[in-house]
Order: structure tokens, then C-alpha cells, then sequence
């Protein structure tokens, strides 16, 4: 596997200064973004198996191991305050569960047993579409999941960084992100799960404009449930009604915060 290489550039890296490391450390986080870019093809047939699976009701299913699994479970998180969608709508489930997220829990990954149990627990259903996420692309948890979802009925993804992965074999849609040797043998929550953080990114932002989440490129179905997030809205609707920020927290005030809501009626 690549990502398990030795990377020759980095050799010297405990011998270097502390800018020299930093510098080598860089040089290699620089090359993520254009190898994930070769991927776009795919995590745009990702994108639109999700929409279809929102559009049919279902829903979205991460499953990850370790780094993966942790990178998932902010990505789900994330989705209901940005987007104002509902909680059940992303899910992500990590090998270990909720204490894999502050613990590290590596030897769940090695069991297809758990994974199994993890996809009857999680309810999946046949309109449901499960992304299984791992840099190596064969932890059995993550294959456990996916076969599971399989023989559901699922459409199945795999966002992996290694070529010809049992994850990607499986896969309806397999994203391969080649991100290679990392500047510390074997650490793949570096590249690898950078480029995995990029992708996710990339899908769910994407996923929630296609299914009008954004009004432009301004998250209008956002939640403004603190000052900080009130004070953001208000920016937005003025920006958008083209009026000054006290008339729009004025109308937002009016409409109970819900920005959507009060552009669409001063629109009308």
C-alpha cells in the first residue's frame, strides 16, 4: 500500500530543525488538493446518489475506523447547523462508538462482526446511501458495513487511498485518493486524512445546494442560535435585500430567525 510507504523526501526529518520539519511537513499537505481534484469525477457521482437518496427519503450512512471514523462523525455533525436539515438526515458511525472519538479504539476496526452489528443498530434502509471511508480500504468493520448495505439494496461508496482496495471493489463508487507515502510512515491521519476531510467537504456542501440548502452561495437555511450566528444572518439578509443590518435584524426578529423565510417574503 502507498500510503504504508517510506517517503524519501522526509528521511531526515528528526535530524531536521523545527522550520525545516515544519516546511517538509507543508510541502507534502501542498499536494492533496490536486490529487484530490483528480477525484471530482467520482465524489460527483457520489453527490448525486445522495441527492437521489434524500430526494427518495433516505438518508446518508458514514462509516469509518480511527481518523476516518472521527472525520466523519464532525462532517455529519456539522450538516444540521449549517444547513438547518434534520440530525437523522447524515449520520456517521465509528468503529468504537462515541468514546472512539476521544479514545482511539484502532482494534474495533478489526472486527466484521461489530461492523455487522453496527449496520443492524443504524437502521439503514434500502434508499439509504453509505459511504464506507478508509485510507487503507480494507478495515473489516468498514467491509462488514458495506456488504451489509449491499445486500440491503444500497447504493455503496468508498472513499479510500490506495488502488484497488477490497472497500473499492464493493463500491458502487469508489473515490481514490492517492495521497502516497506520508512524511511519517504510516501516520495517515496527515494526507490521507486530509484529503478524506477535503472530500467530505465537498459532498455534503455540495449535497445540500443541490437539494436547497443555499440561496447563491449563502447558507440561508442556517440556524442563528447564538450572537454570533444572529449577527452573521443579519449580514447575510442585508446583503441579499441590499438594506442596512438594523432593518434586517429587524425582519429577521419578525420571522423568528428563520433567514429563508424572511428573504422570501421581502422578495415577494
Amino acid at each position: 500500500m502507498n500510503t504504508e510507504s517510506v517517503n524519501e523526501k522526509t528521511k531526515g526529518i528528526s535530524e531536521a530543525t523545527t522550520e525545516e520539519m515544519l516546511y517538509m511537513i507543508n510541502d507534502e499537505d501542498a499536494t492533496v488538493a490536486a490529487i484530490v481534484r483528480k477525484g471530482i469525477p467520482q465524489i460527483a457521482k457520489m453527490v448525486d446518489a445522495g441527492v437521489k437518496a434524500l430526494e427518495s427519503g433516505g438518508r446518508v450512512f458514514y462509516c469509518g475506523c480511527g481518523t476516518s471514523g472521527r472525520l466523519a462523525v464532525a462532517d455529519a455533525a456539522e450538516c444540521p447547523p449549517t444547513y438547518g436539515v434534520s440530525r437523522d438526515l447524515v449520520n456517521a458511525i465509528i468503529a468504537g462508538g462515541e468514546k472512539a472519538m476521544v479514545n482511539a479504539a484502532e482494534g474495533c476496526e478489526d472486527s466484521r462482526e461489530k461492523g455487522a452489528e453496527a449496520f443492524e443498530s443504524a437502521g439503514v434502509k434500502k434508499n439509504d446511501l453509505v459511504i464506507g471511508i478508509s485510507a487503507a480500504g480494507r478495515a473489516p468493520f468498514v467491509l462488514a458495513f458495506m456488504e451489509k448495505a449491499k445486500e440491503k439494496g444500497c447504493v455503496v461508496c468508498a472513499v479510500v487511498n490506495n488502488e484497488n482496495t477490497e472497500m473499492a471493489k464493493i463500491a458502487d463508487i469508489a473515490v481514490e485518493t492517492l495521497t502516497g507515502a506520508e512524511a511519517i510512515k504510516g501516520s495517515t491521519r496527515m494526507k490521507a486524512g486530509t484529503s478524506q476531510k477535503l472530500i467530505l467537504n465537498m459532498f455534503s456542501t455540495a449535497l445540500f445546494i443541490k437539494t436547497g440548502c443555499t440561496y447563491r452561495n449563502y447558507m440561508v437555511n442556517m440556524i442563528p442560535n447564538n450572537v454570533k450566528l444572529r449577527a452573521r444572518a443579519a449580514a447575510m439578509v442585508a446583503d441579499i435585500l441590499e438594506i442596512d443590518e438594523i432593518r434586517a435584524r429587524s425582519l429577521l426578529e419578525q420571522n423568528g430567525w428563520n433567514i429563508k423565510e424572511t428573504i422570501k417574503k421581502e422578495k415577494q
